[in-house]
């Protein structure tokens, strides 16, 4: 049944999300270009609200718990699990006041209306796969910047998305990487659940009625960890996070 108003459901969903991309693209070109990193920042803000919420057009309902008491007065990286791409509005609206930046394929930088502009001006890291300086470099540009403006990051330590549901192990190397550039940033892990079954059939038809759900943790303590360490135990937590969820 899922599948089946998937095919009724889907093309407003698409004509809604991309259409949103279409509006706010000028808008963000405006506020960066007259107005400056603030003023971008809140169209972008928006835009990923409009772009979270678009999920009622697939009947999905959206629901983010943060129960940590984070400050916005230091930097943050968010370690996170990867199902699809409607994990990251989400994600970007509901922790705005902490300025989330992604590390991204340099290829999104072009061509996409809205998104390529905001990874080009944004402050995220766009790394090319094939060129691991150019990556490393930019990682450490992104730990800097973290540091120097109290931004924090997102990264999907899995490397690339589950496309059914079920967690691969993280990897260290961006994360440890970031670190080297804001040493003192909290690592907070993020469990997302249920985005993957949008997806499960590919880009058509999507599927309808998923609770899709970010949790945010406990933030790691960092104390006498190496990164592999740190990186293990939010790899951990998120994965105990989704074993609650499990059907008996």
């Amino acid at each position: 049944m899922s599948k089946f108003l998937g095919y009724i459901f889907t093309p407003i969903f698409y004509i809604l999300f991309f259409g949103f991309l279409c509006i706010f693209h000028p808008i963000q070109w405006v506020c960066y270009k007259f107005f400056g990193y603030n003023a971008h920042k809140v169209s972008v803000d928006f835009l990923n609200f409009f772009l979270t919420y678009s999920n009622w057009a697939l009947f999905n309902s959206v629901t983010f718990i943060n129960h940590q008491n984070l400050s916005s007065d230091k930097p943050i990286i968010f370690v996170a699990n990867h199902q699809s791409m409607y994990d990251i509005p989400g994600m970007i609206w509901n922790l705005k006041k902490h300025h989330p930046k992604f590390i991204s394929k340099i290829e999104l930088t072009k061509n996409i209306p809205s998104i390529s502009y905001n990874l080009r001006v944004g402050g995220g890291a766009n790394i090319n796969r094939k060129d691991s300086k150019q990556a490393v470099s930019e990682l450490i540009k992104l730990g800097r910047r973290m540091k120097e403006n109290t931004w924090s990051a997102v990264i999907f330590a899995e490397g690339t998305r589950a496309k059914d549901g079920k967690l691969k192990p993280f990897q260290v190397g961006g994360i440890a990487t970031l670190l080297k550039g804001a040493p003192d940033a909290l690592v907070v892990p993020v469990a997302i659940e249920n985005s993957w079954k949008i997806v499960r059939y590919g880009m058509f038809p999507l599927t309808v009625g998923n609770p899709i759900r970010w949790s945010v943790l406990t933030p790691i303590d960092k104390t006498d960890k190496n990164a592999e360490e740190i990186v293990l135990a939010a790899e951990n937590a998120i994965r105990a996070k989704l074993n609650q969820l499990l059907p008996l």
